[in-house]
């Protein structure tokens, strides 16, 4: 199975760029309605606005008429001055407002290679399944100063992440999702070493197999590696369940509606790594994914039962729809046995975050004030926005259980995000740095850069902050 949905490839997406375009429609940014841009109008136009009663709010577009009835340009709300910062995807509103044609930004922009990239990232469409025509593209003139190159492979790993999470759990499971990490690892020379089926029993991953073991599809323990070993060594562990159905502690169909999304933290880990390894980051690269189905079945886990994990501490089973943090545990052991300068979990593992968030906005657990610091100003800085909850150690006796080492769950409803974060913190003992984030991966409704589906959150942040650390 190709992983891949058009634009296939960086060209195919380069298709959606102009190097130049003379005939190009204008497209202005347009803060209020005394803004400098709008006395540039003709009268006709600034008739047209006043008649259509157009307010400049964020996101709002406006096509404005020329004399022959035909389209002279456009216009774009921001909401204000400060949108850049408020807002730093807004020009994505753009592509799904326009009809299709060739179109340029008129208005100075503080960032024109993350508009560039908004643009495309507006103009992500999932058509795998679709049967119709998508007709002709909206393309962009290249901003001054935007390196083609660049912003097409920011958004070709976008692209990537993206298609990983919407494609449904019939057609990516954790063998696809296996080929999808052989596919980008291939294309960057990156080595891939996959633990499969028993042999996660033999090679002492007894989590992961507990987890996977009821499904028909094998579960498996995913492990790239790419740069020189004399390299910083960042490891990202990504959650790779490809579907959830609860396990015996099974959801009720409205909670399992959107599982094919519980491998979004995979999406998201391999995202990153897409972007590390194009830009050729110098970096030591480990990407680790367990990847399986928590599937129902005579032979499934059940709510009691006490697991032993790879570092030896034995866990108790509290809720087997907490599955996603005890295959990470066992990611998280073998990570840590050979000490990297940075540990980071990327997973979708708890409606906690949301109820405490919502989607857009995930949580960030580090101890690590420098990191948590860049991190978040890195997120702000290219619209991957994170936010920072605590590693609250009184919690962590919530998990405690009367018959093995831990409970991977509390009692109660309190702080679940906060818990699951403690209960992986666990696991990592010789790291430099850990970091664990709690994705969400999806996008309910429409924003700018944004369209409805998967969303590999976290992703550009984390790469942002490693571009700025370790890039030239």
């Amino acid at each position: 199975m190709s992983t891949r949905t058009l634009p296939k490839s960086r060209r195919d997406l380069g298709e959606l760029l102009l190097e130049g375009g003379s005939e190009a429609l204008p497209i202005w940014f347009v803060a209020a309605k005394d803004d400098t841009q709008l006395q540039g109008l003709t009268e006709i136009q600034r008739n047209w606005v006043e008649a259509r009663g157009w307010s400049p709010k964020a996101g709002a577009v406006l096509l404005l008429p020329n004399e022959s009835g035909g389209i002279a340009g456009a216009l774009l709300g921001t909401g204000g001055e400060d949108w850049a910062e408020q807002s730093p995807l807004l020009p994505g509103a753009l592509p799904g407002a326009l009809p299709p044609g060739d179109y340029r930004f008129a208005s100075k922009l503080p960032d024109p290679e993350l508009a560039t990239l908004a643009w495309l990232a507006g103009c992500y469409r999932f058509g795998r399944y679709k049967t119709e025509n998508n007709g002709k593209p909206k393309r962009l003139v290249l901003p001054d100063g935007v390196e083609r190159a660049k912003v097409l492979a920011l958004a070709e790993a976008l692209y990537f992440g993206r298609d990983l999470i919407n494609i449904p759990a019939n057609d990516l499971g954790p063998a696809e999702l296996e080929a999808a990490a052989r596919e980008i690892g291939i294309e960057h020379g990156a080595s891939i070493k996959v633990t499969e089926g028993s042999s996660l029993l033999s090679d002492n991953f007894p989590m992961i197999h507990a987890v996977g073991r009821a499904s028909d599809r094998s579960p498996r323990l995913i492990d790239l590696r790419w740069g020189s070993e004399r390299a910083p060594k960042v490891t990202i562990v990504g959650k790779g369940i490809c579907f959830d159905t609860g396990g015996l502690d099974i959801k009720p169909g409205s909670a399992m509606a959107l599982m094919k999304k519980d491998m979004g933290g995979a999406a998201a880990a391999l995202t990153f790594a897409h972007l590390v390894m194009q830009s050729k980051l110098p970096l030591r690269l480990r990407v680790l994914i367990p990847a399986a189905d928590n599937s129902i079945a005579g032979n499934a886990f059940r709510p009691g039962d006490v697991l032993r994990s790879r570092n030896g501490m034995t866990v108790e089973i509290g809720n087997t729809d907490a599955e996603g943090r005890l295959v990470l545990a066992d990611a998280l052991s073998l990570a840590d046995e050979e000490r990297p300068d940075y540990l980071i979990t990327i997973a979708t593992l708890t409606g906690a975050a949301r109820v405490a968030l919502g989607p857009d906005l995930p949580p960030l657990y580090t101890n690590d004030e420098d990191l948590a610091a860049g991190l978040l100003a890195s997120g702000a800085s290219v619209g991957d926005p994170l936010w920072r909850m605590p590693l609250w150690a009184p919690y962590d006796k919530l998990i405690k259980s009367n018959i093995a080492d831990v409970n991977h769950i509390a009692e109660g409803s309190h702080a679940g995000s906060v818990i699951a974060a403690l209960f992986l913190k666990r696991f990592v003992t010789d790291a430099k740095r850990f970091a664990h984030l709690d994705i969400f991966g999806w996008v309910p409704r429409e924003q700018p850069g944004r369209p409805q589906g998967g969303e590999p959150q976290a992703a550009r942040a984390l790469f942002a902050y490693f571009r700025n650390e370790f890039g030239t």
